[in-house]
Order: structure tokens, then C-alpha cells, then sequence
């Protein structure tokens, strides 16, 4: 389909400045114009609430996957709906489907938490398209686990081409994963860019690039990437005297972008878990073989972790110290989500682990709809001085 937006307009052309401009705006539009145009042109839409969701097989049926990251709106609809002791993406999420900011033709959520696991039934109660839960595997370290998802795959595939009337062929399948494998490539070059010389690409920026992923369809997102990431390996701008931090809790709730620019002034993220659902899966998945088995086993043998996530094999106290480890970092952020049970529980072990190896790090917590930060910034800049002059 033909999406049109300034951001596509000869991007390799235009001021580098001028296109991370461009895409900041697009995420920050609540309005999904792009998802508008989708629709307009015949397209359906899936909505996928966090965490991890297995995009391929709806972009095979000719769907557009649309990740419900919440957003930073009013939720005057939504608190009819929900108690006041809720996070806050649980209500802005269903907000922008009750204001028609974005309309899908399916919603799917997971199991990651209470509320998330009755956000099904909530949606289903108040649209009359499909609404559903996608049950991951609790146990990743079953024998039987790869069998498991594969079949529940399967049955979310029937149920994706009831509504598009349009049938996954396998080779369909495969050439979705060869078009999302290419994605995984680009996330990985975004945050080879952060590792190795993340001066040349702000925290925010960096996350307004893998966010486009989020609502784009994937062909126009790879293209735009593949455009711009030689570019900014080409800027010409010096290295700072920044702490190098690895930012632990974004993994379901959003930080706002204003949040990550705050922390930017005194650290460069050089690792993090935000919108780890796209970044998922390390690597790419096959292509030969069965391409629903393919992505189920991938989902258990070449993923990230979170703490939603219960594998044995990763420790997610242990999967933090590699992150801070290969990162080469020098002190980690520990925020969480305000009313977020799984963050908040999470927090007390990376601290106890942290303290235990005697590696620094800052405690907080934040709101998508969050709007003023010099507080924050007043901490984190004493936090970075004491550690700097200690």
C-alpha cells in the first residue's frame, strides 16, 4: 500500500537532523496517521498490547500489527472503564481505541499481568471486533513448550485469516520472517550505535527509531532505516564526558521521550529493555523447515528476557548483569512503571544483586503521561557527581 508522510519524502536527502525531527513527531502523533491511510486503502489492523507478539504471521496475511504502547492522552473514556490503582498504558492503550485515534479490526493481549490478562474481556465488551488472549508459554523450559506455542500459533493464525479472508501460505510465512529478520538486523545496528558511540545518537532519537516499528508497515520501516543509520554512523560530533548507563525498565509502560532526554544530559544509555517485545528475538529466525515452529522456537531458544518472562535459564538478575556487562557500563537506572506490580517486584532484586556486586545505580520511577523532569534531572546529575568524585 501507498503510505505517505514528510518522514518517506527523500529522506536520504533532507538534514539528518531534520528526518530524527520527523520521526519524533510521527511517534509522538497519537493520531496513527499512517495507520489511518492503512485502513483507508482496504488494509486491516491488529492491535497487539505488550509485550511480545508474533508480527510476522499477521503481516503474512496481509495485516498491519499495530503495538498498543499507550500514549501520552487524556484517559476521560478509559477511567469509566478501570480503577484508579492501574497503570497507566492499561488506560491510555484503550483510550486511543475509545477516541478512534486508532481503530483496528482485531485486539490481542497477553497474560503478563491481572490487568492485562482482563483487558481482553474489557475491549471485547465494548467492540464488536475479535478480542483475544495470546498465551504464551509459562513454562519455556517445558520439553513440551516449542509444541505448545507452535500449535497456539497455529491457532491465531486461523483466527487472523477469518478476518482478512486471505490465507498464510507458507512461502507467505517465510518471506514475512526474511522481512522481519531484516528488522532484527537494523534493531541490532541501532544499539551497536549505542554501545560503541552512542554521542552520535541521542537516547531519544534512538528510541524514536525502533518505536517506528511499532505502527509502520514493516517494508517502509526497513527502507527508511537502511537510509538513515549510514548517516548517522557518518556524523561528525564529539564524544562527551557522560556516564555510560544501562536503562532497566521499559519493557511494557513507555518512559516519555522528554524522560530519556532528561537522562541524556548527564549519562548515555547504552543499553536498555525499552520496547524489548520488537527486539524480542535475537538473530534471525530460519526460513527452511516449518515457519510456525521456526518462530516458536525462537521465542524460547533466541530471546530477550523480561520480567514477565519466567525462564530458568535466564535469571533476569543475571541477564541484567550481561546487559550492563557487554554494554561496558558504569552504573544502571532501575525504573519502573508507576502501579506496575512485575516492574516494582523486579526492582527489589536487581537492587539486592547491584549491592551485592557493588555496582552503582539509581532508583525511580515514572509516567507515560509524565510531564516535568528537573527534579529527576537534579538527582541524576548529584547521582553521577557522587560517583564521579567518590
Amino acid at each position: 500500500m501507498n503510505i505517505s508522510h514528510p518522514l518517506f519524502e527523500a529522506p536520504d536527502s533532507k538534514p539528518l537532523e531534520e528526518v530524527l525531527s520527523l520521526a519524533r513527531e510521527l511517534v509522538e502523533d497519537t493520531e496513527y496517521p499512517t495507520v489511518k491511510q492503512w485502513r483507508e486503502q482496504g488494509g486491516k489492523v491488529v492491535g497487539h498490547f505488550q509485550v511480545y507478539f508474533p508480527e510476522e504471521i499477521a503481516h503474512a496475511a496481509g495485516m498491519l500489527p499495530v503495538k498498543m504502547r499507550g500514549a501520552q492522552v487524556d484517559g476521560i473514556e478509559a477511567d469509566s472503564h478501570f480503577g484508579s490503582y492501574l497503570c497507566s498504558i492499561i488506560k491510555t492503550a484503550f483510550e486511543l481505541a475509545m477516541t478512534k485515534k486508532i481503530e483496528l479490526d482485531m485486539f490481542i493481549t497477553h497474560p503478563i499481568c491481572d490487568a492485562a490478562r482482563n483487558l481482553a474481556g474489557i475491549w471485547s465488551r465494548n467492540f464488536d471486533y475479535p478480542c483475544q488472549i495470546l498465551y504464551l508459554p509459562q513454562n519455556p523450559n517445558s520439553a513440551a513448550s516449542a509444541e505448545y506455542l507452535t500449535d497456539e500459533y497455529g491457532r491465531l493464525m486461523r483466527d487472523i485469516e477469518k478476518i482478512t479472508g486471505q490465507e498464510v501460505t507458507e512461502h507467505a510465512l517465510k518471506n514475512s520472517i526474511s522481512i522481519y529478520n531484516e528488522s532484527r538486523k537494523i534493531f541490532a545496528e541501532i544499539y551497536r550505535i549505542k554501545r560503541e558511540t552512542p554521542w552520535l545518537l541521542d537516547a531519544e532519537d534512538a528510541y524514536v527509531l525502533v518505536a517506528l516499528a511499532a505502527f509502520l508497515p514493516r517494508e517502509n520501516y526497513n527502507d527508511l532505516l537502511n537510509a538513515i543509520l549510514p548517516r548517522i554512523r557518518e556524523r561528525d560530533i564529539k564524544k562527551q564526558d557522560k556516564m555510560r548507563v544501562v536503562f532497566e525498565g521499559g519493557f511494557c509502560e513507555q518512559p516519555p521521550l522528554d524522560l530519556l532526554q532528561t537522562i541524556g544530559r548527564s549519562c548515555y544509555i547504552v543499553d536498555d529493555d525499552l520496547l524489548i517485545g520488537l527486539r524480542w528475538i535475537y538473530g534471525e529466525v530460519k526460513t527452511d523447515g516449518d515457519p510456525l515452529r521456526n518462530l516458536a522456537e525462537a521465542y524460547i531458544e533466541q530471546s530477550s528476557y523480561s520480567p514477565v518472562q519466567h525462564d530458568l535459564r535466564k535469571p533476569k538478575e543475571d541477564m541484567l548483569l550481561k546487559r550492563y556487562r557487554e554494554a561496558g557500563a558504569e552504573a544502571v537506572i532501575l525504573a519502573a512503571a508507576k502501579m506496575c506490580e512485575p516492574g516494582l517486584e523486579e526492582q527489589v532484586t536487581y537492587s539486592k544483586t547491584l549491592d551485592d556486586k557493588h555496582i552503582p545505580y539509581f532508583v525511580s520511577e515514572f509516567e507515560e503521561n509524565q510531564t516535568t523532569f528537573d527534579h529527576l534531572g537534579i538527582q541524576l546529575e548529584t547521582f553521577v557527581e557522587n560517583i564521579l568524585f567518590d
